[in-house]
């Protein structure tokens, strides 16, 4: 769930249980995919504060949960230390195989719920990436998958480029500092064919969702977690905030619904099953 980005760590379980609480609630689908069962052993990979990580061990699994976030790694032990047969450990996703607890053919099943949309961001650990997922997994092993798609809030992600323009950066650096990687179900689909996997089914969801309505959340604490990325190439705060403000106001009325005054982005969900060879 958390970017995987060891620079800064900007995420805590404050700022995403106020601003994201919908991520984990949201996951029902992709965990009917991966349908753990007793004896599983399970990888979470990005699994932020561990809230849903915890909800796979219900299943009698055994699971471990890896995240690049010390701040969330350690709500995630603070919150479930006394719970056998799950772990917690900090880890950039992006080099698994530099992480001294994966062991080839180590996991029944390895899953990741909006968080591979931050980890392959980076063009050059793609398919590095995928490979210790494959690796990693027994013959016959799954790999279930949820993360942003093509065309994923594309509302706020142009508000975010333009804002921070504004403030002085060029175009072509603000397109670099964007933290998020959208791919087409084809793209994904042939990525992981790539590296052995079987691809067995996909799916591309436009789901708008509501925005949390903590008075430290809505679309101002979505844009101030989800993109500090674009934030932090600001050289003042008062640049940082004025941008902060130019989204907000810029979005309010495309986002709210008139009915009922809730605000939606419009996520859009890549899911995705796949398997290890037997």
């Amino acid at each position: 769930m958390a970017q995987q980005q060891p620079a800064k760590d900007h995420w805590t379980q404050e700022a995403y249980s106020t601003s994201a609480s919908f991520v984990p609630e949201l996951a029902t689908t992709i965990v009917q995919w991966l349908d753990p069962q007793p004896g599983d052993v399970i990888l979470d990979i990005g699994c932020g504060d561990g809230l849903l990580t915890a909800k796979l061990k219900e299943s009698g699994a055994s699971v471990t949960g890896v995240d690049a976030s010390a701040n969330l790694i350690l709500a995630a032990k603070k919150a479930y230390s006394s719970v056998a047969g799950l772990s917690f450990h900090i880890h950039d996703c992006r080099y698994l195989d530099r992480w001294i607890n994966l062991q080839e053919g180590a996991y029944t099943k390895v899953f990741s719920n909006a968080a591979l949309h931050w980890i392959l961001r980076d063009p050059s650990t793609r398919a590095p990436v995928l490979q210790n997922v494959y690796t990693s997994l027994r013959r016959g092993g799954t790999f279930a998958f949820e993360m942003g798609g093509a065309g994923n809030v594309a509302e706020v992600h142009t508000a975010l480029m333009a804002a921070v323009t504004h403030q002085g950066i060029s175009i072509e650096r603000t397109r670099e500092l964007c933290p998020w990687f959208f791919p087409s179900e084809v793209m994904m689909k042939q990525m992981l064919e790539d590296v052995g996997f079987a691809v067995e089914k996909t799916e591309l969801e436009y789901r708008p969702t509501r925005l949390s309505t903590h008075e430290q959340g809505g679309i101002e604490g979505w844009v101030r977690l989800m993109g500090a990325q674009f934030l932090e190439a600001l050289d003042s705060e008062s640049k940082k905030e004025t941008a902060i403000k130019e989204v907000c106001e810029l979005l309010k009325t495309v986002i709210t619904h008139e009915e009922g005054g809730g605000m939606f982005l419009g996520y859009v969900r890549l899911r995705v099953l796949a398997r290890k060879p037997a």
